[in-house]
């Protein structure tokens, strides 16, 4: 449990369901960093099985089946590829009635997952994806059949994003921003997120233009990319921000959001970002173009090229304000009409009384 796009969308939805009337538990494969006081508050059990980063240990799988044993859920809903694995893998330890497992990413991490996923896929009742196209891609390599994977996106509070111009007003004094462009990219220092090509990119697109700041939050950015900002000579143009809980906060009071993965699946902050009404220049990858219609409500470049990224970042800053304020207003739009909170709910909901219904049955 982070303040990651992932760990988020848990969240609402373990909180969502709770204020629903459900019975609900958290188990966290690693130790907390956040939400566990918000998920108690909800009268929502957790617990952590205390595994390390990049250390499996076979022995918390027993650890996992003895929790499970202990609340007795009726549906198992596990969440990201480990979590997957080991939820299939636990159903051999314990009765579970229903298991869900969904994927957030296009990119598992290689070929050797994929073909777990497919060895395991008869331990799990149903896979779903937050993205049409990572959707396709599992169907494509043979990850899953197409006849046990289904689509549910991400959903999001809209309210929480909802654009404030007095806040927005008030977040630029606090932070002390200039008058200038202000883009905004959150993420953890992760491979996927690409923060290299960012960097070179915001680099290209400023060299003739002063005024114009980045800020980055996330974990472990400043000390992993800082000497690369202060090389390209955008040192002075770039604030790390480090972890942050006010990201909604902070999209009220920027220009833009700028996003450089090389691979995702349907990434919450971007759904964060249309909500709040930004002009978006980000890479075309995973289910980005789901959520960021290309010169409607932002522009979508090839991933890895930092010159066709710093052609757009450069692009965008040359609009007239009342343009950028109509593509962060068609965001909102999508957003509104796809990727509400409530309608998501309903989709799980159903699948859920569908899949028990199944269990009751033996079908």
């Amino acid at each position: 449990m982070t303040l990651a796009g992932a760990e988020m969308q848990i969240f609402y939805l373990a909180r969502e369901l709770r204020r629903r009337g459900w019975r609900v538990g958290v188990i966290s494969m690693l130790p907390p960093e956040a939400l566990v006081k918000q998920l108690e508050d909800e009268g929502i059990r957790f617990a952590s099985l205390e595994m390390r980063r990049k250390f499996p240990d076979p022995r918390k799988l027993f650890k996992l089946a003895a929790l499970l044993r202990e609340w007795q859920p009726g549906i198992l809903h596990c969440h990201m590829v480990h979590a997957n694995l080991m939820g299939r893998l636990v159903r051999l330890l314990t009765p579970l009635p229903v298991v869900v497992s969904t994927a957030h990413n296009i990119n598992e991490g290689g070929r050797l997952r994929e073909l777990l996923y497919r060895i395991t896929d008869p331990l799990t009742d149903i896979t779903t994806q937050i993205s049409r196209i990572a959707m396709e891609h599992y169907i494509r390599i043979g990850a899953v059949p197409a006849d046990r994977i289904r689509f549910i996106p991400n959903g999001l509070d809209l309210e929480r994003f909802r654009p404030d111009p007095e806040l927005r007003r008030e977040i630029r004094e606090q932070l002390q921003l200039p008058g200038e462009f202000i883009w905004l990219a959150v993420g953890r220092f992760d491979e996927a997120k690409d923060y290299p090509n960012m960097l070179h990119a915001f680099a290209k697109a400023t060299a003739a233009r002063s005024g114009v700041l980045l800020l980055v939050g996330g974990d472990g950015l400043e000390e992993e990319m800082a000497p690369l900002a202060r090389e390209l000579g955008i040192g002075e143009s770039v604030r790390f921000l480090g972890i942050r809980d006010d990201v909604q906060q902070l999209m009220k009071g920027v220009d833009g959001y700028l996003m450089s993965s090389a691979w995702e699946g349907m990434p919450m902050v971007l759904l964060e970002a249309a909500a709040s009404a930004l002009p978006i220049v980000t890479t075309d990858v995973g289910g980005n173009r789901e959520v960021v219609r290309d010169g409607v409500s932002g522009f979508v470049v090839e991933p890895g090229d930092a010159n066709r990224l710093a052609s757009a970042i450069q692009r965008m800053m040359a609009l007239p304000e009342e343009q950028r304020r109509a593509m962060g207003e068609a965001g909102r739009k999508l957003v509104e009409k796809h990727y509400g909170l409530a309608p998501i709910m309903e989709q799980w909901e159903a699948l859920y009384a569908e899949l028990g219904k199944r269990s009751i049955s033996g079908h």
